[in-house]
């Protein structure tokens, strides 16, 4: 069965629409708005395999052009997009936006939720060890979080996800594609040999020295390089040690035989252990 041509007037139409839009259109959208007529405006019948052949050859149109630009799918939609090679000039021009970027303390409870939505704000603060009342409230004026429901929980807090705004901004098409937690360990670790090994070399040694010293110093926070303890190296390796802090030892004092009465025994923390910087039970991760 032989398929109708697409008219030009079709595809000028959409890579308008396209090119107009300054979020992703999904293949709905486009068909809605040509199917729905503005007063006396044309109405154009229009199938969803018809606008998928026009994006395929309008980026076939700017391959063979040399084009700076294509259109990719996104966040569910279709938008243009530069091509990654010009990505340093649009960064040079984006640079007196950077006053506008997300904090850290945004972006580590952005991750919290992407990674756990739907997750409410005890969760979260569970999870940082922070307050996250002033994260979330800039997450949403920039309309990267939202409300999602509600917690069967008592009290019945909120429960708070991504939008498609937090898709657009990262560049992905769903939470799918978003990197797992194993291959960003392996991106860090990857990071801090190199670190490590810029910094010695800097330090004049070789690099027989360099491959020697590997594994048994670590980068600090501060970009300096310290030597690991001996007793660590014995025991486990740095990706072995316990993220989160043992267990409070809990002493026992009164007759351990007297079991009959559930008053003769009384439990009291460490003296340094009572004083912590996050109100709130702990969480294992």
């Amino acid at each position: 069965m032989d398929q109708t041509p697409i008219s030009d007037s079709k595809r000028h139409i959409i890579e308008s629409l396209l090119f107009g839009s300054d979020e992703p259109l999904t293949i709905r959208t486009i068909i809605e708005i040509l199917r729905t007529p503005d007063e006396s405006g044309p109405r154009i019948r229009v199938r969803e395999e018809d606008v998928l052949e026009i994006i395929r050859q309008l980026n076939s149109e700017y391959v063979e052009s040399g084009r700076s630009f294509r259109v990719i799918q996104v966040a569910g939609g279709f938008q243009f997009a530069t091509m990654p090679e010009f990505a340093e000039w649009l960064g040079r021009m984006a640079k007196d936006k950077a006053k506008r970027k997300l904090s850290t303390a945004a972006l580590e409870t952005l991750a919290v939720i992407a990674y756990k939505q739907p997750v409410t704000k005890p969760e979260i603060e569970a999870i940082r060890g922070v307050n996250a009342d002033y994260a979330i409230q800039k997450l949403m004026e920039r309309n990267m979080v939202t409300i999602v429901g509600r917690a069967a929980t008592p009290g019945r807090p909120l429960l708070y996800g991504t939008t498609e705004d937090f898709l657009k901004h990262f560049g992905v098409n769903d939470l799918a594609e978003l990197p797992k937690p194993r291959e960003i360990d392996e991106i860090l670790a990857d990071q801090t040999d190199d670190m490590e090994k810029e910094i010695l070399k800097r330090m004049g040694k070789t690099e027989e020295e360099i491959e020697e010293a590997l594994g048994k110093t670590a980068v600090t926070e501060n970009g300096q390089l310290t030597e690991i303890l001996p007793e660590i190296l014995e025991t486990s390796s740095l990706t072995e040690l316990p993220l989160v802090p043992e267990p409070v030892a809990v002493l026992v004092t009164g007759d351990p035989a007297d079991t009959g009465n559930p008053g003769a025994a009384e439990s009291r923390v460490d003296d340094d252990q009572q004083d912590t910087p996050f109100e709130g039970p702990p969480t294992l991760i």
